[in-house]
């Protein structure tokens, strides 16, 4: 185990232990590293264990005050660890004995693995106070029929779970969790007052000034739906204006040389431009006319957030918690899934209408604002972490 330079003692503070998987990329990486360095600073003392391995973030929120643990990885391979017995008996006896040498208050868990795995664990360890972290619809249940029924099976030892969007709400309370149990806390994103210049990170990317952008930040993962943009970009080559880019940046899992041949293969190879993983995500932003999400499913999206952060109009496809973010007409678009047509349809009607774009991004970043900052989002965990809390003391005091 690599231990961390804590206090294993039971000290005052509240203590709070958050499974995951490691603290590399995504989406839940990101939520992590804006909400639990927030939970530290207000007094609680807070330890992330990963299941897999420390990941290339794990410093910054040690920076900010967040102790990390993680089970190193025995082997590099690929796929779920939960496929590895041997790694998940390591990470199993490594997060017990934590457990039982810190004695946190609460322990919340994070995605499908450490959902498994930490639950049993903190169940065994007679941890006070469990709560699951669901940040997206359940459709890798289908290919995973066991975790669903030992999902259902957690569900009833768990204290509280939490959603990330209506539509994940749903699908827990479907899955049997009482509707007193279930929680919708929205993803939260740090607004910035000032937006990176536009004109500098054009010619950054190497933009005229009058070229029109689409920006796509997403994996290039089959269910983002890459292929459906690119299928309904290819029909507005002749209706677009004559310099249009669209600027796709994420890492590749498998499928980008299929994407090229498919934009190779409808004329528009020279209009989309991968760039990769993409580190400065806020200049890439600022250069774009527009943003765009058009996935087949979802949770809840950090990336719309930014965008709209940004003061961007996104088009998003009406999937997961998409439409809660961005409202059709009145802060972008939302379309369809599953639909190339829709997709062209929305770019072509922004790409002629400035004033619109204008419009809608103005309006999506004051909903940001008001509506999805991570003031917000810490402070409803916050107050949910102190009411069970609460409800514990209750117990010990009627016990009494």
């Amino acid at each position: 185990l690599n231990t961390p330079s804590m206090q294993l003692q039971n000290n005052s503070q509240r203590r709070l232990l958050v499974v995951t998987e490691s603290l590399g990329v995504g989406g839940t990486v990101s939520h992590l590293i804006r909400t639990l360095p927030r939970l530290a600073a207000s007094g609680w003392s807070v330890v992330t264990f990963c299941l897999t391995e420390r990941g290339e973030r794990a410093g910054q929120v040690e920076a900010a005050g967040v102790e990390v643990a993680a089970s190193p990885r025995l082997a590099r391979r690929k796929g779920s660890f939960l496929r590895y017995p041997a790694h998940v008996a390591l990470a199993t006896n490594n997060l017990y004995w934590l457990m039982q040498r810190w004695r946190p208050h609460i322990a919340h868990f994070y995605l499908p693995g450490p959902y498994l795995i930490g639950a049993h664990v903190a169940i065994a360890a007679r941890i006070p106070i469990k709560i699951m972290s669901r940040r997206s619809l359940s459709d890798y249940q289908r290919s995973w029929p066991l975790v669903a029924k030992l999902e259902r099976r957690l569900h009833t030892k768990m204290d509280a779970v939490i959603g990330n969007s209506r539509a994940v709400v749903r699908q827990l309370i479907e899955e049997g969790i009482p509707e007193t149990k279930v929680r919708l806390i929205y993803n939260g994103i740090e607004v910035s007052p000032v937006l990176p210049d536009r004109n500098e990170a054009r010619q950054a990317l190497g933009l005229d000034s009058d070229t029109l952008v689409g920006v796509v930040i997403a994996n290039l993962i089959h269910y983002k739906g890459h292929r459906e943009l690119v299928r309904g970009l290819s029909h507005l080559e002749q209706e677009l204006p004559e310099n249009w880019r669209i600027l796709v940046a994420g890492r590749d899992h498998g499928i980008r040389a299929e994407l090229e041949e498919l934009a190779a293969a409808r004329g528009i190879s020279h209009r989309i431009q991968f760039l990769g993983e993409y580190s400065d995500i806020p200049r890439l932003l600022a250069a774009a006319d527009f943003g765009l999400l058009t996935s087949r499913e979802e949770g809840f999206s950090n990336v719309i957030l930014e965008g709209m952060a940004a003061g961007l109009a996104m088009i998003v496809t009406d999937v997961g918690g998409n439409a809660e973010a961005v409202l059709h007409g009145e802060t972008g678009l939302v379309v369809p899934p599953r639909n190339p047509k829709a997709i062209g349809d929305a770019i072509l009607e922004l790409a002629r209408n400035p004033e619109q774009r204008k419009r809608l991004g103005a309006a999506a970043r004051k909903r940001v604002e008001r509506e999805f900052s991570i003031d917000k989002c810490v402070k409803a965990h916050a107050d949910l972490y102190e009411e069970m809390l609460d409800k514990i003391e209750a117990r010990k005091v009627a016990a009494e």
